[in-house]
């Protein structure tokens, strides 16, 4: 998706031309890996930042292209969603202090969109999931307005051919049907680069595989979706499911999602691993190639495999291999997907180093990986990596280990062999290390994120609460400390801005509702059993049909003949309602006005929440 003239490949023409031209990309990788093209040394690294943008309430602002504009910088580019950016950092040569060097740039060039955002009342927010998000962030309304984001958003669902089907299960639950790939654009990463020597290619990609698990649990972030606290890295469930294009059947589905840790160890030649990802995954777009990319290789000059590039590009495996070229030469690098944005800049190039250090510091009886262990072992680390974080218990080296230990006692000493290995400084390995290790001692962006949630929960309905930590969150990260630093909120500091009160900050979403089949007195129990004194009537579409009242009850119980015993028969139906984002004061003038105890909360006619009078007092 890096390339913005795409088209959609839409006649036979179309596609013939792409398909070859693809083909003639492999075959140009193939002849450069067997001629020694690919550049072996230097070693590089390079990162995209991802970020999310809010306002003044720290709710999503959908203002990336007004402000994209007027940074006016190439180093920023667009997101599918209208309220991210991505910013791609240059590439530096491994070692010495190439780390805060990247750290540098980083802070510069994200302070330089910070003060002309701030012109526009515009944060910079850095997190895999900003946790004042809502459903109505992720409409197709939502989508930044450039043609290649519908394109692919076209494609992926004439190629379902039906919603997209969301369910995570964590301490929460969210069961969702999306008619679009717009809930992808809810996950904002740190995308680390690093080049690698073609000829132990493949043996050093099944190491970054083995690592992703135990990498991942100290880096989450992602805890919290829509307001439900779901896994510790809910990015990595999210961008799984977001864009599926399977579609689901009565047949066992044996197909590879386009998002995907993978099925097996990679066990053959570099191109073999793009050969399998063309084979699974059809291409949607195309481009305008002018150049045969086999007789560039024959008169010397380097392709940019823009086929191949373009495919790739439409594939997401956690670890995916790249193909680039700088200063005329080609290079292979891993592009690791799997880290989250945030929570601070130190804490994502404490990461990246970290990360970057155990790949190098592999040692020697870890090599040929994929004949010592099992890769189902691997899988299953990665994805209870993404479940637990540092809870995780990793099945490593063939006994069971604590993350705690693993990465204190093997993986860290591990990447300061491998980072002085490459020549990186002492002094930059311990600053960026320490931060790691202190992590694991401590808490981490998810711990910290489900901590303060739970405890904002306690004094708060989930709406107000998703937007005190998103505003906390974003106060602590513009001081710079790592975030095994960062304290538990207090009441006295909560929040320091004023929210502007909607209907759902107050309202109560986890209500109990009746059948209009349902008998009274069954509602009169429910009643009495939960101290409530209204219930919405819905059919099972959660539409609303009616409301009954306590008095409504109340009034038929002193009935000296009983006619009847169903809601329906006793529920009114003529109700007046109100939408999720109407002011509280149109809300509470409503209720005086028709002096009435309760308002339902309604979105396309289906009950999203209820608003009573005891719900005012904000």
């Amino acid at each position: 998706m890096g390339n913005l003239n795409v088209t959609k490949l839409n006649t036979k023409k179309d596609r013939a031309n792409y398909i070859h031209h693809l083909l003639n990309d492999i075959e140009a990788l193939d002849m450069m890996i067997e001629k020694n093209i690919i550049e072996e040394s230097p070693l590089r690294i390079g990162a995209e930042q991802e970020f999310c943008l809010v306002n003044d309430q720290f709710l999503p602002e959908s203002k990336s292209l007004e402000l994209l504009e007027d940074i006016n910088d190439d180093h920023f580019t667009t997101e599918i969603s209208n309220y991210n950016l991505e910013l791609n950092l240059d590439t530096f040569k491994l070692g010495e202090d190439c780390f805060s060097q990247l750290h540098k740039q980083l802070d510069s060039y994200l302070d330089k969109a910070k003060k002309i955002a701030a012109k526009k009342n515009i944060k910079i927010i850095l997190t895999g999931i900003l946790p004042s998000l809502s459903v109505n962030n992720v409409g197709e309304e939502n989508m930044t307005d450039v043609e290649r984001y519908s394109f692919l958003n076209d494609a992926f669902k004439q190629s379902r051919r039906k919603s997209f089907d969301i369910h995570i299960k964590g301490v929460d639950e969210l069961n969702l049907l999306h008619d679009s790939v717009m809930l992808e654009g809810c996950n904002t990463s740190f995308q680390m680069h690093l080049q690698l020597n073609p000829k132990d290619f493949v043996d050093n990609y099944n190491w970054a595989q083995a690592i992703a698990g135990p990498v991942l649990s100290a880096c989450t972030n992602s805890p919290i979706l829509f307001g439900k606290e779901l896994w510790s890295e809910t990015r990595i469930a999210l961008f799984t499911q977001s864009i599926d294009t399977r579609a689901n059947s009565y047949l066992l589905n044996e197909k590879q999602s386009r998002v995907s840790f993978g099925n097996d160890w990679e066990r053959g030649t570099i191109t073999d691993i793009f050969k399998n990802n063309i084979s699974r995954f059809r291409s949607f777009l195309t481009t305008h190639f002018t150049r045969n990319s086999v007789d560039m290789i024959k008169n010397d000059e380097t392709p940019k495999l823009r086929a191949l590039q373009l495919h790739n590009g439409t594939v997401y495996p956690w670890n995916r291999v790249c193909y680039g070229v700088m200063d005329g030469k080609p290079n292979l690098r891993i592009e690791n997907r799997y880290i989250p944005s945030g929570p601070t800049t130190a804490d994502e190039i404490a990461n990246m180093m970290f990360w970057v250090g155990i790949m190098m510091g592999k040692p020697k009886n870890y090599k040929n990986i994929h004949q010592q262990w099992d890769f189902k072992d691997v899988k299953t680390n990665f994805f209870n990596a993404a479940r637990y974080g540092m809870a995780t218990q990793f099945y490593w080296n063939g006994k069971y280990i604590s993350s705690h230990d693993l990465l204190l006692d093997e993986l860290l000493p591990m990447a300061y062999k491998g980072l002085y290995r490459v020549g990186v400084t002492p002094k930059d390995a311990e600053f960026y290390l320490k931060i790691v290790k202190d992590r694991i001692r401590g808490n981490n962006g998810s711990e910290w994120l489900v901590r303060n949630y739970r405890g904002l929960l306690k004094t708060h309905k989930r709406y107000e609460a998703m937007q005190i930590l998103t505003a906390n969150m974003y106060d602590k990260q513009e001081k710079g400390y790592p975030v095994s630093v960062w304290g538990m909120l207090h009441h006295t500091d909560e929040t320091r801005f004023k929210a502007k009160y909607v209907v759902k900050h107050i309202m109560s979403s986890d209500i109990f509702s009746v059948d209009k089949k349902d008998s009274i007195d069954l509602v009169l129990h429910i009643m009495k059993w939960k101290n409530i004194h209204h219930m919405p009537v819905i059919n099972r579409a959660s539409e609303l049909l009616g409301l009954i009242s306590w008095a409504d009850v109340e009034g038929y119980l002193y009935q000296s003949e009983k006619k009847h015993n169903s809601v329906g028969k006793l529920m009114k139906t003529d109700i007046i309602t109100v939408e999720e984002y109407t002011p509280i004061e149109t809300a509470k003038k409503l209720m005086e006005t028709h002096a009435i105890g309760s308002l339902p909360v309604v979105k396309n006619n289906k009950l999203i929440g209820l608003v009573t009078r005891n719900d005012f007092n904000v």
